[in-house]
């Protein structure tokens, strides 16, 4: 369609009659006529065409959101940053990726210079947490914890503040590029990390970033178990996927917009969380809140 079509098309929106069938058509044209939706919006002073467009705005980023989710899952959820980013744009369709992607390269720069070769695990993260907990002051964002913005990695970022997940994902995604073998692990109630070395002889740890990277002995894991009285599952202490992470992330967006009472977001979060979730996988305890 000409641009003067797609316009006359937007245009019949106003009449009653007819407007649900050209909001089907306008949103079978994809997220390509935004741009026009928008353009409209701001030439008309109708508060319920205006509401209208903002509904079919939404519609077509919410669809654009569903089909990227799936390509990432499809081709394996290997770039966690990406996952991150799409769980952005639901709340923020113009997240900026590339923005994101340079924050995480600065606080790598930043930790790199102070690595030297050779060091111990525990020294390495030592370096990680005085850069990140220290330098640039991320912590817990214990006053608002159930708030979305904690989701929402470019906010946590700008912030400082955020939950237990995000909080990891940032320390992951900066040891991810300094080549560190830490990894996710999906504890119940709280995500924490895990530090492999490659060396046998030197034995692995967990980090507590919600706890400004306290390091943890396997030990320490298995007596926060038996103090939740569950019965221990290697899962609790083993590394998790990418694709783990990101639907661990959207059950926590999903619930704060329960907390918040916004049903509606909570039910489309829902509908991201299914693209992500076997059909008939059980929901189990340990990718709750955190």
């Amino acid at each position: 369609m000409t641009n003067k079509e797609i316009k006359a098309l937007i245009s019949l929106l106003d009449d009653p009659e007819i407007a649900p069938q050209i909001q089907g058509t306008i949103q079978n044209l994809g997220e390509s006529i935004i741009p026009f939706l928008e353009e409209s919006w701001e030439e008309t002073l109708d508060p319920q065409q205006q509401q209208r467009l903002e509904d079919l705005i939404h519609n077509l980023q919410f669809d654009g959101l569903k089909q990227r989710l799936r390509v990432w899952r499809d081709t394996g959820g290997d770039s966690l940053l990406e996952g991150m980013w799409l769980l952005n744009s639901y709340q923020y369709p113009d997240a900026d990726f590339q923005a994101l992607n340079r924050a995480i390269e600065q606080l790598r720069f930043e930790a790199w210079t102070q690595m030297r070769p050779g060091m111990h695990p525990a020294d390495q993260v030592q370096v990680l947490n005085y850069v990140l907990f220290r330098t640039h002051k991320l912590a817990a964002n214990t006053q608002n914890f159930h708030s979305p913005a904690n989701s929402m990695l470019h906010l946590v970022l700008e912030t400082r503040r955020g939950n237990p997940l995000t909080l990891c994902v940032i320390y992951l995604l900066v040891a991810q590029r300094l080549m560190l073998p830490i990894y996710g692990v999906n504890l119940p109630n709280l995500f924490v990390l895990l530090f492999r070395p490659t060396n046998p002889n030197v034995e692995p740890f967990y980090i507590n970033c919600y706890n400004r990277g306290l390091i943890l002995s396997r030990t320490d894991i298995e007596h926060y178990i038996a103090q939740l009285n569950l019965t221990p599952n290697e899962v609790f202490f083993e590394p998790c996927s990418h694709l783990d992470i990101v639907r661990r992330a959207l059950r926590n967006l999903q619930l704060s917009f329960e907390k918040m009472q916004e049903p509606a977001k909570a039910g489309e979060v829902a509908e991201l969380l299914a693209i992500l979730t076997d059909e008939g996988e059980p929901l189990t305890d340990n990718e709750g809140e955190e």
